[in-house]
């Protein structure tokens, strides 16, 4: 027996990995109020796990995070973007090359209600996101993780919700009506995300005040009212197996929101088949 070939068929069967980043905020523990934590919810791991995945959590490093970036992604068959807080404008503003144009303009720091911003993390999600794109890495942007898909090629964000997006300011809500909102949006014909979700319409939650402005290299794959984008993928679909849904599928009871995580495990699967 040949002991290189049993391991090769050990990897093609295991689970396929897949990093997911966390959030660090400050929370209360006994050791103090603001105690800094990498969090993340659950959910995003057991959706992963249920779909066949094996779910990385993938904190950012103190320091040579571009080494980190590439080692971590060397070993992973996909990558999970998860939510968290805002980006920080000069990030997209740099990644645009510092261009003053309507949409950067539109998501100054002037304007903005800005929440938990973390250049740092930005820094790092931004090298994870264009390094597995370089490898072919399947890649899903949930939420905040959308947003660093668009900014890591070019696009730029929204500071606030124009009203004619519809969606009910989150300072309005308790928990529970947060979890419990719902509004439609349209997704474009022949996209991936037509295909992911087998359906041009869907409902979905209303967990943000940001939103993408401009999808940079890549395209707007659905949207909301008021043209409100609320999906991203590379316009070249063989290019790159990536999504990005602005929404929470995570925290959806509904079946077909499981179809992002079962559509990212199968793709990250493929890859390590081949």
């Amino acid at each position: 027996m040949n002991p290189h070939r049993t391991l090769d068929n050990v990897s093609k069967m295991a689970r396929p990995r897949i990093l997911i980043t966390p959030w660090r905020r400050e929370l209360p523990t006994f050791l103090g109020e603001r105690t800094l934590l990498d969090t993340l919810d659950p959910a995003y791991a057991d959706r992963v796990a249920e779909a066949g995945g094996r779910a990385l959590i993938v904190p950012r490093p103190p320091a040579e995070v571009e080494a980190a970036a590439a080692e971590v992604l060397e070993v992973a068959d996909g990558l999970l973007l998860s939510g968290g807080g805002d980006v920080d404008p000069a990030s997209y503003r740099r990644e645009a090359g510092g261009r003053e144009d309507d949409a950067a303009a539109t998501a100054g720091p002037e304007t903005d209600r800005l929440e938990d911003v973390d250049p740092a993390a930005d820094a790092w999600e931004l090298l994870l996101a264009r390094g597995a794109a370089a490898r072919g890495l399947a890649t899903l942007g949930i939420c905040r993780g959308a947003q660093i898909l668009a900014v890591a090629f070019g696009g730029a964000l929204l500071g606030e919700l124009a009203p004619e997006a519809a969606h009910r300011a989150l300072a309005d809500l308790g928990p529970d009506e947060i979890l419990a909102d719902r509004h439609p949006v349209r997704i474009r014909p022949g996209s991936r995300a037509a295909d992911v979700y087998g359906s041009e319409e869907l409902t979905v939650n209303t967990i943000h005040h940001q939103a993408i402005a401009d999808t940079g290299s890549l395209a707007a794959s659905a949207e909301a009212s008021g043209g409100l984008i609320e999906a991203v993928e590379p316009a070249d679909l063989h290019a790159w197996p990536a999504l990005g849904v602005q929404w929470h599928p995570e925290k959806m009871p509904e079946p077909e929101q499981r179809r992002a995580f079962d559509w990212l495990v199968r793709s990250a699967r493929e890859r390590r088949s081949a």
